[in-house]
């Protein structure tokens, strides 16, 4: 039999600023209305399908904040705003900003938002009813196809198309709020039904062995350049993992089996702290396999099996995942029609059950679980769930969590040492070695040594806070921009690193006054 273990990574970075409470993007609770409630709902009409879902806890974070009504949303504001009282840079902020998804992917589907499109790109003038209309759109084109369906009263906006009121934007925006609402009790309850398993990863997503030592980077790539400035915390490394395992047991009642290490970035220093946190089980790239046990060629038979490492009396458990199949899923399949995406991946896995006959084995499938949708037609929805009823009826194919196989099929595979590296080129070149990701660890560093200065006295509720800026600032995402398309987050990461000075009473530093890329 072949098990098919299926895991979606849904994570966004930490946008919130601490001390204003506002959140720099919308990603959270766009996304939220788009992406993460529907995946699970959507395994109602496939009860053989099962699946593994990866929630980050700084996503579930900054969920909860918008559930609470907690966090101000600039995109948000502006679209409460009637439209008669938008100011001018009002006005020019929805035209900068409220375009902001796929124009051939979905802004093309919907003739009024296209209209609205067209007319901004040939620089004509909006009436107050375009502004409307384009505040209506821009939420509910960010909507789950699904939901614009399924919801009677979205379902009427839609057919509408048009000429929209205030009280019709009051609608969309109520809606969202609510279906953010349904995200993780909605999790919860799968969870507990065994049709799915969620697992966690580091708290605010750090590339845990570079938190651990930034020197770790020699040892996945030898030639690459280190920042100047060593960043050596494993403290700051467990304590990312402990805060993921006690937000996890605050949101689902019991500790997380697995974890998506962040990037599914790895080395052999991060694993006793894995095990230390309670955690069973993680998910890898093959590549590190393969490293690991200083493999040439790639070899099947090993990969479609989960492997142990043993640290004293203690183990972990790892899966690691198939990248081709993975990335056809992320990467290629959105420019195929649904039946020949899907019959592509099912003849896949008849091959690779073929070449193994009557052998049980585990084939791993880890994946973004957001991002790619958009890029397919329908959000993902004809190929998921076309995709969905082949495997149900499949009589070589068997979905399971990660946790069900282990618990059925341990591992019997030994890997003696864990090879250093993420799932990217099997190293951690998206996030150190270039001179801007190099000064971004080098700014990290200077404002962490910060809190090792005995002479830094701060009342318990302001040191707590401190440490919560630096670990958002830890994040990965931070450094994977810089050098690529940098703007926004290297705002977000100065905005952070600049909180944290405020935060100790100490002066902003004036390099972080000005972008990092020049």
């Amino acid at each position: 039999m072949l098990y098919l273990a299926v895991i979606y990574h849904m994570h966004q970075p930490y946008y919130k600023n601490l001390l204003t409470q506002e959140a720099g993007m919308p990603w959270v609770r766009l996304h939220g209305a788009k992406d993460y409630l529907d995946m699970v709902q959507i395994l109602e009409n496939y009860p053989a399908i099962r699946q593994t879902f990866n929630l980050v806890p700084s996503l579930i974070e900054q969920l909860d904040d918008y559930v609470n009504r907690t966090v101000k949303d600039k995109f948000l504001e502006l679209s409460y705003k009637p439209a008669d009282a938008l100011a001018k840079e009002d006005k020019a902020f929805l035209l900068g900003n409220f375009f902001k998804i796929s124009v051939e992917g979905v802004i093309s589907f919907f003739p009024r938002y296209y209209e609205l499109y067209f007319k901004k790109e040939a620089k004509r003038d909006f009436t107050q009813q375009d502004y409307l209309d384009l505040q209506v759109w821009f939420n509910l084109a960010w909507i789950d196809p699904s939901f614009k369906q399924n919801i009677p009263e979205l379902k009427r906006l839609v057919d509408k198309g048009r000429f929209f009121s205030e009280e019709d934007k009051q609608v969309v925006l109520e809606k969202q709020i609510e279906i953010l609402e349904d995200i993780i009790p909605t999790y919860k309850k799968f969870q507990e039904t065994g049709q799915i398993e969620v697992i966690a990863s580091p708290y605010y997503h750090p590339i845990l062995p570079l938190l651990y030592n930034t020197k770790i980077a020699k040892e996945a790539d030898p030639k690459v350049t280190l920042p100047r400035v060593n960043f050596n915390h494993p403290e700051d490394a467990y304590s990312q993992i402990k805060e993921a395992v006690e937000s996890y047991k605050t949101h689902f009642g019991a500790a997380p089996f697995g974890m998506w290490p962040s990037e599914e970035s790895v080395s052999e220093h991060i694993v006793p702290l894995l095990i230390e946190a309670g955690i069973k089980w993680i998910v890898a790239d093959e590549a590190i396999l393969f490293k690991s046990l200083k493999l040439k060629r790639r070899n099947t038979p090993l990969l479609y099996q989960p492997h142990l490492l043993k640290i004293k009396d203690s183990d972990l458990q790892i899966v690691f995942r198939d990248r081709n199949l993975s990335d056809l899923i992320g990467f290629d399949y959105h420019k195929r029609k649904p039946i020949d995406a899907v019959s592509n991946f099912l003849k896949h896995l008849a091959d690779i059950n073929n070449a193994f006959k009557d052998k049980d084995i585990l084939v791993t499938v880890a994946m973004d679980g957001e991002n790619a949708w958009e890029y397919f037609r329908n959000d993902g929805h004809d190929f998921l769930e076309l995709l969905y009823q082949r495997i149900s009826d499949s009589p070589f194919v068997k979905t399971t969590t990660v946790k069900e196989y282990l618990a059925n099929h341990p591992p019997v595979n030994q890997i003696k040492r864990l090879a250093t590296g993420s799932w990217i080129f099997a190293n951690f070149s998206k996030w150190i070695g270039s001179p801007y990701k190099n000064l971004a660890w080098e700014y990290l560093a200077k404002a962490r040594l910060e809190l090792d200065n005995p002479k830094l006295q701060l009342p318990e509720e302001k040191l707590a806070l401190a440490y919560k800026q630096i670990y958002i600032a830890e994040g990965s995402d931070w450094f994977w921009w810089y050098g690529d398309d940098f703007g926004d987050f290297d705002i977000l990461f100065r905005t952070h690193l600049s909180n944290f000075y405020t935060i100790i009473g100490k002066e902003v530093p004036d390099y972080l006054q000005s972008p990092l890329v020049t």
